[in-house]
Formats: structure tokens, sequence, C-alpha cells
């Protein structure tokens, strides 16, 4: 945003030059990109009056002027603009000014044969925008031969080109800038105060001029429209085109220039419509201003002369429900104020600021009210702004205010502002230390009550370094918890007074438990072939206890996944369509789900395996061999193994997605880890995978409880025994449903003292098998540690485990 340094300093008092100025706005924030010094534009211009025009000799096209600039000689001055005449007060840049936008520097010349002393300026010469094709000609009475031109130009002002962050929507208007000078410096603030216009309804009798009909109140939740008659259209005076032309807007006329105005001084677009185009469009005398989004197929004509597309996203202002503006973006030309307009109606609005920036972006068009409107309006002044610009109507265009219509839904006035709670402690602690010039020391309560104070908040002290703050209506936006607070105090106190060093002492950085637990767990599991998958946390909704997000960004990934297994089934499936063959991978991600007290997320380990690991080696001949579950339940206890954890497998047939009778839940310390199964055959089917896929889910924070022990994080040398050990087989038939694990358990438990390790070695099934049967074969192996074992010592301790399977299970032994 251009901000005028006059006319700043009519709204709060400056003790800086601009150059100080930017650098303090940029020191807190406001990066000063450009510093336009306009003062140089016509140093050395003066007011002249032309006392005689004569044709030149040798040129249709130039005159030869007599020009007194004040001193004790007239001048001789060659010109070549059409406008020129005598008894006219114009610029003059006499000999020795430089006029630095044209780059030209003024000395005596000939033109022609005939001797220039001077030069008679156009606006455009002195950097200034003009429609007029030739010199300026003042229209000013009394003006005094010989002054300096720039104070009727405007041009003893200063120019800062303002970049204000994108959260700092108040920033975009004079009013707010004054505020931040006031807040930086200390300087006192000399806001307009605008009092509410009167309003001359008529005797009630009379019929509306306007009705409001807003049908989207959450696009556009307060609407003021007001009648405006008896309106004398002309130029603005040359206090509002000079402050409209150092903001870079080119005046138009004494109406649309109010409108500019006001938007500039408190950051409030306002938009004028002409009454009597409004009820042609309308067509008829009875007028229903309303707010609605465009329909598919419709058009409007904006003030730039283009014919705009519209969609649904599109927010309208209509007159009788037909399209005669983009709200919050640009008027139609349908509508406009011109040189025949007498009467008006003004439009003074919020608008959201998401629909807004969809709209302008709908149809590829920003503006000056767009971009605020974008950012958010203030919604405690747009009353203030209305009766501001409804003053000047009276003042500059001699208007007559006849009516006003308001629609507003905006809540309470009371819930504008908010309080937060803000603690000292807590602004040091994020801070730290600032330089106090031979030492360094803390913020205080003095200096955080200065600076909250001096942006408009209200505190009121909780004792215990604790304040509660009230936050001005204008900075609702931004200002929203403790630590935007705190970040107020540290830019207006200055970053450049905070101490800049880093600690003396700085300490290692290290890894946690859990983070070098999972590093190995990664590693083992790469370690056994597994490649690591990250997949989306967002999948298609339909599951139970699955939670559905608000706004979605497709409706393919509108719900948090509940388990890791579905992923990996799919990834497993894209991969053989790709050509990539089996997918052998984990991955480790969060789950989501709801339970009836709310919702609930844990970390998960979860893996895929399947195919033939070693399909196109030499050693099976190029023939594929399908992983079978013991080969897939190996590689989970491999990597388990590694960690020294002893995990038991139960069966199960809770997932419809997994083969119920290959299945099992992992158990660990009586705690349920997780599951291991093969694919079904059915899902198989369906998605054309391999004949035996299976995979696994665990959860991770089970796993790290149970990892988090000494005894298994310590290596501890375990002695070993120098002396042979002796091994014994034993055979028999057991029911089908009995399993191996229950077995080793009444086996280890029976041996214990001699026995050192239980493998089952042989299963089958078939003929001369009792049905409902298979045959197992177990070898024990038993050794001491301080001598060789004989038959004797042996002999009846194995006995004892046959006893014990036969009492325990009704084992039927073969051996």
């Amino acid at each position: 945003m251009r901000i005028s340094f006059n006319w700043l300093r009519e709204l709060v008092e400056i003790k800086q030059t601009p150059e100080e100025l930017a650098h303090t706005l940029t020191m807190a924030g406001f990066e000063v990109e450009d510093i336009e010094d306009r003062r140089t534009w016509a140093d050395g211009v003066v007011i002249a009056k032309v006392l005689q025009r004569e044709q030149h000799p040798n040129a249709d096209k130039l005159s030869v002027c007599t020009v007194d600039v004040g001193g004790e000689e007239t001048l001789n001055i060659v010109c070549g603009a059409s406008n020129v005449r005598a008894d006219i007060y114009v610029p003059v840049a006499t000999k020795g000014t430089y006029l630095p936008n044209i780059d030209l520097k003024i000395k005596p010349t000939k033109l022609r044969g005939v001797p220039s002393n001077g030069m008679i300026c156009s606006l455009k010469e002195l950097g200034l925008p003009t429609d007029i094709d030739g010199i300026h000609i003042f229209t000013q009475e009394n003006l005094t031969v010989g002054s300096d031109v720039r104070p009727f130009l405007g041009l003893e002002d200063v120019i800062l080109d303002v970049t204000a962050t994108a959260n700092r929507a108040d920033a975009l208007s004079m009013v707010g800038i004054a505020r931040e000078v006031a807040a930086l410096t200390g300087g006192k603030l000399s806001i307009p105060q605008t009092e509410a216009v009167k309003i001359d309804n008529g005797t009630g009798n009379l019929p509306k001029k306007i009705d409001l009909k807003i049908s989207e109140n959450k696009a556009c939740p307060a609407y003021i429209g007001t009648v405006v008659e008896q309106i004398k259209i002309a130029l603005s005076p040359e206090w509002l085109q000079q402050k409209l032309n150092a903001a870079g807007i080119r005046p138009i006329n004494n109406v649309v220039d109010i409108t500019n105005y006001v938007l500039l001084e408190w950051g409030q677009p306002l938009h004028a419509f002409d009454q009597e185009k409004l009820k042609s469009v309308a067509g008829g005398d009875k007028l229903i201003v309303g707010v609605r989004f465009a329909e598919t197929g419709e058009t409007l004509k904006t003030l730039d002369g283009q014919t705009r597309n519209l969609s649904t996203q599109n927010l309208l202002i209509t007159a009788n429900n037909k399209p005669v503006a983009l709200a919050g973006v640009m008027g139609g030309e349908e509508t406009e104020v011109d040189q025949t307009t007498t009467s008006l109606v003004l439009e003074a609005a919020l608008f959201d600021s998401v629909a807004i920036r969809r709209s302008s972006r709908g149809v590829g068009l920003r503006s000056e009210a767009s971009g605020r409107y974008e950012r958010g309006v203030n919604k405690a002044e747009l009353e203030i702004a209305c009766h501001r610009a409804l003053s000047l109507f009276q003042e500059l265009a001699n208007g007559v205010i006849v009516q006003q219509e308001i629609a507003d839904t905006r809540p309470d006035p009371a819930t504008w502002t908010h309080s937060i709670v803000l603690r000292l402690d807590k602004i040091n602690e994020l801070l730290g230390p600032v330089d106090l010039g031979i030492e360094t020391g803390e913020l205080q309560a003095a200096d955080v009550e200065r600076i909250l104070t001096a942006l408009g908040c209200e505190l009121t002290d909780q004792n215990d370094r604790t304040w509660t703050v009230k936050v001005p209506p204008y900075r609702y936006r931004d200002l929203e918890r403790e630590i935007d607070l705190i970040e107020e105090i540290a830019r207006l106190y200055g970053y450049d007074n905070f101490v800049d060093t880093l600690p003396e002492k700085t300490e290692a950085g290290y890894l946690s438990l859990d983070q070098e637990l999972l590093r190995k767990i990664r590693a083992y599991l790469r370690a056994e072939g597994l490649t690591e998958l990250i997949q989306y946390s967002l999948v298609k909704p339909g599951e139970d206890r699955q939670i559905v997000l608000n706004n979605p960004l497709f409706a393919e990934y509108s719900a948090l996944r509940t388990d890791l297994i579905a992923g990996l089934i799919d990834a497993f499936q894209y991969n053989l369509e790709q050509g990539n063959g089996a997918l052998n991978g984990f991955e480790i991600g969060r789950i989501f789900w709801q339970e009836e007290e709310g919702l609930d997320e844990a970390e998960m380990l979860a893996g895929i395996m399947g195919g033939d690991t070693t399909l196109g080696k030499w050693s099976r001949g190029g023939r594929e061999q399908p992983m079978t579950w013991f080969e897939a339940k190996g590689i989970l206890e491999n990597v388990l193994g590694r960690f020294g954890l002893q995990v038991e497998f139960q069966p199960e047939n809770r997932d419809s997605r997994l083969h119920p009778g290959r299945t099992a839940s992992l158990w660990l310390g009586g705690n349920r880890l997780g599951t291991f199964g093969q694919v079904h055959p059915q899902i198989r089917k369906e998605k054309d995978l391999p004949d035996a896929v299976y995979v696994f889910q665990i959860s991770l924070d089970t796993l790290l409880n149970a990892l988090d022990n000494d005894d298994l994080l310590i290596p501890k040398f375990k002695a070993y025994s120098t002396y042979p050990a002796s091994d014994r087989d034993i055979a028999f038939f057991a029911p089908v449903n009995l399993t191996v694990s229950e077995l080793e358990k009444v086996i280890t438990k029976t041996g214990k003292g001699l026995l050192e390790s239980v493998e089952v070695f042989d299963e089958y099934r078939g003929e001369n098998v009792p049905a409902g049967q298979r045959s197992l074969a177990f070898r024990l192996v038993y050794r001491a540690s301080d001598r060789t074992l004989t038959e004797n010592e042996v002999e009846p301790v194995h006995n004892k485990v046959r006893e014990a399977l036969v009492e325990k299970f009704g084992v039927s032994l073969r051996s």
C-alpha cells in the first residue's frame, strides 16, 4: 500500500523523517519496499504567468512566450503546447532545474533560431498523471508569481510503499498504519471522528426507494444500502485528488473519489450505484437490492469493460435478481456513476473472505476491494466508514440522504472482541533476555503494559505476573492466542533489542529409547528382505468406527484409516499390476477409530509377504514356489527374536480378510500384541494375488513397552556347557486342534533342569493316522553344565516328559 507521509501526519504525530519512519516500520515487520520522494520532482519549478504569446516565426506548432517568473526580468520561453496562451498561470522549470521523471536538466537553448530560457511544464513532465494533452494551467486564485509549485500540486510529499503481512488486514488503511505508527513511536493519534449522519426518511407514507434481500447471510453478514439524491457530479477538490494520486488511484469524479478515499482511510470497500440505472436494469421503479451466488451461464460486464462468464462460486449484487456487480470485487458497467448521475445507492457491506477469494480467482480479477475482503475487513467499523462517506457526499456533492436499509446478521457486538490470558513468565521464557547495554535482563511488567496499551489492548492485572488482555475489535483476526500477544511484544519492543548470542553451554543431541528401538525394528525388517512403505492416512469411507472428515479434499480420501492391512494389500496388488512382482514390505504408521467416549489413535507396525523370493534363481530352475505359512511366520519370529522376545501364537478367526484356519493372534507376556495370518482365498481371487500372501499387524506401543526392559536391552553373558549333549526323539498321535506351542510348554516345564531345547521336526497326516489326529515328532536335547550326562540321568527325565504328555493331552505314543 502506498502511504502518503503528509496524509499520515494528519492522522498521527510524527517526529521522524520519512527515512527514519521507513526503518521503524521495516523493523516492526512492515517492509517498506520503496521511498518515493516527490519533493525532488519539481525542485526549482515555480509558478509563472504568461504575459504574451506569439507564433514562432519558423515553426507552425511552436509558440514564443514572454513569462513572468517573479524575477527582475521576464523570460523568453519557446513552448510546443497547443493550450498555451496569455494571462494564464503555469509551472515553469527555470534554468538549472533537473526534472528526474524525464531525466532533463534545464539550460538556455535555441529552438528553430529563437532563444528559450526555461520550460513550461505539463503534469506528466512533473511525474503526475493527467488526461490533458498540454501544459498544466493553474485554476486557483490569488497565486503568487515565483512561488514554489509543489504545495499546489501535492509534491511536498513522500510516498512510502509499505507491504503488510497477510495476517494484518487492519494495516491496509491509513487509519491502521497510523495506529501502528502511534504504537511504535508514541505519537498522538488524530483519527477523524465521524458522527452518524441524519437520514430523512420522509413522512412514512411514501414508498421505499429500495428494499434488501440477502439470500446468502453467511457470505454477506451485513449490508447497508443508502439512497442519496440531488447529487451534483463534479471534479473532486484538489486535496482529495492529491491524496488519491499519492495512493496511485486516478481521480474520476467526486462520488467515485469519495468511495476510494474512504477505502484508503478506513480499509472498508464501498461502491456507489447510479440509482436510475439500477431501476433500468431491474425493469421497474420498485428496487430490491440482493446478494446471491451466480447461476451457471450468467454473465456480467464489469467496470473494466470486460464481459465475465460467471460460475456458481461468484457472489453477486443484484437488482430485482439481475446481476449488477461482482460482490466485493468490482461493480458493473451498466450501473456505474458518471456525469449524468443525479441519485445513487451507496453499498457498504461485509463479505466473507473465502467467498470473495473464490469469486475473484474464478473470474481472474483482483481489485483494491477484493484484496481487502480476502484478508478480512473490520466488522466493527463498517458503520463508521459508511457515515464518513455519506458526510462527504453531503459536503462535496450536495447529496441529500433520503433512505437507508440495513440487513445485519453479525453476532452480538460484545463478541467482536475477546480476552486472552497473558503470563509474564511465558513471555520471558519464549523471547529470552534483552540487551540493557552493559548487562542483560528480562522484560518487565511495565514494558508489557506499555506496548499492549499502545496497540489498543485493555489489560486487567490478575496478580502473579499475569494479565487478562482484551483485544481491540480491529485486531480480532490476528490476535487470538497468547503467543500472538507475545509476538506483538517482541515486534514493538524491537527484535534487535533481544540478546542474539547462543547459550554458553550446549548439550549433544541423542535419540530417545523409542527412537533407537524404531531404528532397530526397521533395520531388522529390512534385513529380512522387507521394503518400508509409506501410504496415505486418508482412505475411502464406509468402514465401521471410521472417522470421516468434515472438509475432505476428495471423496476418495475423506476418512481416516482404521488399520494398515488394507493399504498393504492394495499396494501388493498395484505392484503386481505394474509388473514389479510380489511385494514384501512393512509400514509404521498411525490408525484412527471412534470410541464411545470419543476418538482414539495408535501407532502400528504392519507387513505383507508373499510370492517366491527366489523366483528366477538357478537353485529352483526358475520354477515358482509360493512362500509357506511357516516361512512367513519365521520372518516375523526372526525380527522379534533379535530383541529376545518370546511371542506366543494362538489360533484366531476375527478378521474376515484373513484365512480362518491360518490366522493367529500374537501374545506377549499376557498382552495381545497383534495378528498374523494368510490373506483369505476370496480376497486373493478378487485381487488376483499369488497363492499365498501373508500379513501381520502389531501394536507398536505394546511392543515398545515390552522392550523397555533392561533385561532385554542390556546383553548379559550366559555360561555355556563344555560337555556333550544327549538327544532323544519322541513321536505320538495328537488331536489336530492341539497346538505345538501347548505341547512345547508342557515338555519344557517337565524337563526343566536338564532339558536344553525342544524342536518339532516332523508332522504327518494321512494313511495309518487316526481320523482328527496328526503324527508329531519332537527332538529333545538334554545337557548339564558340569558333567557328561549318563543314560540313567536322562531316561527318568525323558520318561516323565512322555508321561506328562499322555496325562495332560491323552496323546498316543509311537516311540
